[in-house]
Formats: structure tokens, C-alpha cells, sequence
């Protein structure tokens, strides 16, 4: 009879640690990443290299995130798609698996259509407008049309002006592109874009890029001077066209089931932080495209300047062929705020 009973304790124990498992899923995602001592260890991703001013800028907001908050909010950075391409990472945010990505905002318009407008070719004129924009009632507004999807839009980091490069041929005007195969972001309008100049785009992940490249399996790729530098692609690319065809908007973005469970002091922490550490972000952006075209051209890269007019004349169709799904009075809105 004891033995019985014991079996039957042990069983009863067994169904309910069972129980138990089972039930862990019911937990707030802050708590998930919370430790037994009650620091709250966020996980941050981005898809390029170690030394890009991502990365720095990512550092560089863990270290004001552990100050504002006395370390109780740690962050890991993970660079070099570790955690995933910036679909992957979008939605694992939805879900709440990761806590926070620092993205492209091609990949966004598959999740609200107002992030398309920032991706129109030549919709930026400079950085300066740029900022105004991003920084202002325009940009805010559509990083709102996110929490609807499960994400908070804290801030526009950069990637800054993107431009081609090849190795087949210089590029000084749109029909230097025709037939050329081009690795582009999955993004409706840059594909458009391009087909408009000619060029035949290949959509690609960027972790599959450089191999790409190096195996001839696409001809040419377009991002700033940084990424051209950090990936090494003047390794497999001669020609380099300062076309400045789009500007590149980085949004940090945070699970909003994860930053819900947070308390609001922390909120606040992180919101400050993800400011404080774009404005750092930028700098470093901005002083590397100042001297990273010596070093390429150092690499034997030839670097060309184009006009931009015949480029611009090319891509007209792709205004017109967008303002329908974005909207002409954001569109109007976007240009308007930059003069």
C-alpha cells in the first residue's frame, strides 16, 4: 500500500511539473528575458558587418540603456544577420522571440505600405532633409502605423545614400545599366526602379551578397560607402557610381509585447537612449563617408561622379506608379518638409 501511494505521489508530481511546462508560455515576454536576479537582458540584431557604424551604435546605446537604468536592462548586440535577415528579425518582434532590430525600411512596407514614400528614388535631396523629415511630425507618424503590427518604432537611425557598383562597366548614365544583373532589397519600388533604368534586379538576402558577387551569379549591388567598405566589396567589384539613387532610413525598432512589459522608468530609459545613441550613430556615418572614398580608391575601386539629372528623368514613371498606393498628399508632405 505505501508503495502504491508513493507511485501515485510521484506521479502527481510529475503531471503537474508537466503542468507547469506547459503553462510557461503564458508568461509576459519581458519577464522571459529577465534573469534571477532581475536584470532584463535585451537581444538587438542588424544584418551587417562587425565594424559598421550599426554595431558601434549599438554598443554605444547598451552602454546609455546600462547607465539610465542602474544595469538593470542589459543589451546584446548580434551583428552579421545572427539572428536573421531584417524579415526574419521583423517578425520574431511580432512575436515577441526577440526583443529588438535595427532594420531597413525596405523590408517595413511589406508591413505598412507608408514606409514605401521613404523609398522612392531621389525622394531625399540631402541629409538635412533627410533629418527634418525623419526626425519631424512625417516621420513619427508613420512609425506609429507599426504598433498596429505588434512593433514600436523608437527612433530613424541611417545607412545613408546607397550607390552602384559593378564589375562589368563604368555607370555615368541610366543606359550604362541596361541588362546589368543587380542584387537589390525585396522592396516593390526598388525593383521598379531599377527595371526602370534598365538594369534586371535580383532580389537577395544580404548575407547571400558577397558570395553572389564572387561566383558572377549577379553583376552589380547598390548601398552606401560603409557597407561597401565593411563587406570588402571592392574585393569583387571595380566600378563604383555615386548615384546617391536612395536614401537608406534605419528605424530601431522594439517588440512592443516585450516593451509593454516593461516598467516605465526603463521605457523612458530606452527611448532616451535610442536618441542619444543615433545622433552617435550619424556622426559616425557621416565622418566615414568623408574618408572611406580614399580607402577604396586606395583598393584600386574606381570611383565615378555622375550627374544625377538623366537618372532622375529615368525614375520619373516610378513616382507616378507609386502615388496611388502611397498617397499624393504624403508624398507632397515628404518634399515640402525639406525646403
Amino acid at each position: 500500500m505505501k508503495k502504491k501511494l508513493a507511485l501515485l505521489i510521484i506521479l502527481v508530481l510529475c503531471v503537474s511539473l508537466a503542468l507547469a511546462g506547459c503553462g510557461g508560455g503564458s508568461k509576459k515576454s519581458g519577464d522571459a528575458a529577465k534573469d534571477t536576479k532581475g536584470v532584463t537582458t535585451i537581444k538587438v540584431g542588424h544584418v551587417l558587418a562587425p565594424d559598421h557604424p550599426y554595431t558601434l551604435g549599438l554598443k554605444k546605446f547598451a552602454e546609455i540603456v546600462d547607465k539610465k537604468t542602474g544595469g538593470k536592462v542589459k543589451v546584446n548586440v548580434f551583428h552579421s544577420s545572427q539572428l536573421g535577415n531584417e524579415r526574419d528579425m521583423i517578425e520574431a518582434l511580432q512575436l515577441g522571440t526577440q526583443q529588438m532590430a535595427l532594420v531597413s525600411t525596405a523590408p517595413l512596407a511589406g508591413f505598412t505600405k507608408q514606409f514605401l514614400v521613404f523609398d522612392l528614388p531621389f525622394i531625399f535631396s540631402d541629409y538635412k532633409g533627410a533629418y527634418k523629415v525623419l526626425d519631424g511630425e512625417i516621420g513619427q507618424g508613420v512609425l506609429k502605423t507599426l504598433e498596429a503590427q505588434g512593433i514600436i518604432g523608437l527612433t530613424y537611425w541611417e545607412n545613408g545614400f546607397r550607390h552602384v557598383t559593378n564589375s562589368k562597366r563604368p555607370i555615368q548614365k541610366p543606359g550604362d545599366l541596361d541588362g546589368l544583373k543587380i542584387r537589390l532589397m525585396e522592396n516593390p519600388i526598388h525593383m521598379d526602379t531599377f527595371k526602370a533604368m534598365g538594369a534586371l534586379p535580383m532580389p537577395m538576402a544580404f548575407g547571400e551578397l558577397f558570395t553572389a558577387l564572387q561566383q558572377k551569379t549577379v553583376d552589380a549591388q547598390e548601398n552606401p560607402v560603409p557597407i561597401i567598405w565593411t563587406s570588402r566589396f571592392y574585393e569583387v567589384q571595380k566600378y563604383c557610381s555615386l548615384t546617391g539613387h536612395f536614401y537608406a532610413a534605419a528605424p530601431l525598432l522594439v517588440s512592443k509585447k516585450f516593451f509593454d512589459g516593461l516598467p516605465a522608468d526603463q521605457q523612458k530609459a530606452i527611448r532616451e537612449a535610442a536618441v542619444e545613441a543615433r545622433d552617435y550613430e550619424r556622426q559616425l556615418l557621416a565622418q566615414q563617408n568623408k574618408d572611406l572614398i580614399d580607402k577604396l580608391k586606395e583598393k584600386k575601386m574606381e570611383l565615378l561622379e555622375v550627374d544625377k539629372g538623366p537618372f532622375k528623368e529615368a525614375v520619373k514613371k516610378v513616382w507616378a506608379q507609386y502615388e496611388p498606393t502611397i498617397g499624393k498628399d504624403l508624398i507632397q508632405k515628404v518634399v515640402d518638409a525639406q525646403k
